[in-house]
């Protein structure tokens, strides 16, 4: 079918709004609807040649939800008029990462930035001109219509609102996990988060309902430390060497036993800094992205053999995506988890520059592309 999407045909250079054409379904995948698709700052990496896909033009976007339009041969888990969403990890159930309960390290997730879809590792989506596009991590949410493997979905609720249930194909379990499963924040331990967009909110969040003692918010924007209060931070600072003095008094130099690093683009000649602010023992979790092409850190290897610190990596905040997207939906039906808030502004898919910019510049905690009749 034909249809548009975002495209990018090369690095430093803005999305495009072109027609593409979508195949249907084949064994084991799903023809989606797309009713919402989140703009999170992985999809920036695109841009600027931080995470490098295997060719272009690539079809951005990889956090969505929307209603199945068309199921292919084999598939038993979904049917038509269903509410999903999309995950930008897939879990195929049946791998050793999946079956050792570590499906956000699913082995289809080798295949992410390929192009090629995993069910028989052929192109799903052309140009006009029929040039093959490589969708971000097998999806490319933005655009109105997509096929994916059905790993890559997940059944939601009816009743959840399209622009809330994006948000957890991605930043809501990443950050929520990144404190909650890769932190394992307890009650009474203070807290860091580094950077409070929208995983950083999210992890947020998950410290201040896994029971932290303090949760210190650091980020330079002045709007979003004053979102963080809101969501339950109890100190906000515009940067680390800020925020080491204020951490120092209020836990008598203990510092944090957790720090969730969460901004948009990771550094490493940052994270001794976050370390610095990690207590005796404690753990700093890296959950922004760094560029795939750069290995240089700066770290003090001695401290962190003798204060016995832990540097702990995390993808999607350790999470199952087939559990943990309707148990985080279902938190925030009952009012436990407050994402509809971190909703900063909608846009048409032809705004999507413009609120990039908007993320850029630090106005948005999540922006959402929402879909209408005029993009069916």
């Amino acid at each position: 079918m034909k249809t548009k999407g975002a495209l990018l045909r090369e690095n430093n250079k803005p999305w495009a709004i072109e027609e593409i054409e979508i195949g249907d379904p084949k064994a084991h995948e799903i023809k989606i609807k797309m009713e919402a698709a989140g703009m999170c700052h992985s999809d920036h990496h695109l841009v600027t040649g931080g995470i490098p896909m295997a060719g272009f033009p690539i079809l951005g976007g990889h956090e969505g939800a929307g209603v199945v339009a068309e199921v292919g041969e084999g598939v038993t888990d979904f049917e038509v008029g269903d509410h999903v969403v999309l995950s930008f990890i897939p879990s195929c159930g049946k791998c050793p990462s999946c079956q050792s309960g570590m499906a956000n390290l699913c082995d289809f997730g080798a295949m992410l930035l390929q192009g090629e879809a995993v069910s028989d590792n052929t192109f799903r989506i052309q140009t006009a001109a029929g040039e093959n596009v490589y969708p971000m991590t097998l999806l490319g949410t933005f655009a109105p219509y997509m096929v994916v493997h059905e790993a890559s979905a997940v059944k939601i609720d009816k009743d959840i609102p399209f622009e809330v249930a994006a948000l957890c194909g991605c930043g809501v379990p990443t950050g929520y996990g990144s404190s909650t499963r890769s932190g394992d924040v307890r009650p009474g331990e203070d807290v860091a988060i580094v950077g409070v967009g929208g995983v950083g909110t999210a992890a947020l969040q998950g410290a201040v309902i896994s029971g932290a003692r303090n949760v210190f918010a650091i980020d330079p924007v002045e709007w979003k430390r004053e979102q963080a209060l809101k969501f339950g931070a109890t100190a906000a600072f515009a940067s680390v060497e800020e925020a080491a003095m204020a951490i120092a008094e209020t836990t008598h130099g203990g510092m944090c036993q957790k720090v969730i690093v969460t901004v948009g683009e990771v550094h490493g000649k940052d994270v001794d800094l976050w370390m610095g602010i990690t207590g005796k023992g404690g753990t700093c979790v890296l959950t922004g992205m760094g560029n795939m092409l750069e290995s240089d850190v700066t770290l003090n290897l001695a401290m962190l053999t003798l204060l016995q610190k832990n540097l702990q990596g995390s993808i999607f905040g350790g999470a199952n995506p087939k559990l943990d997207i309707p148990q985080l939906l279902s938190m925030y039906k009952i009012g436990k988890l407050n994402i509809a808030d971190m909703i900063t502004r909608q846009y048409r898919l032809d705004q999507i520059n413009e609120g990039y910019q908007d993320m850029l510049e630090g106005r948005n905690i999540r922006g959402v592309i929402r879909y209408t009749e005029e993009d069916w």
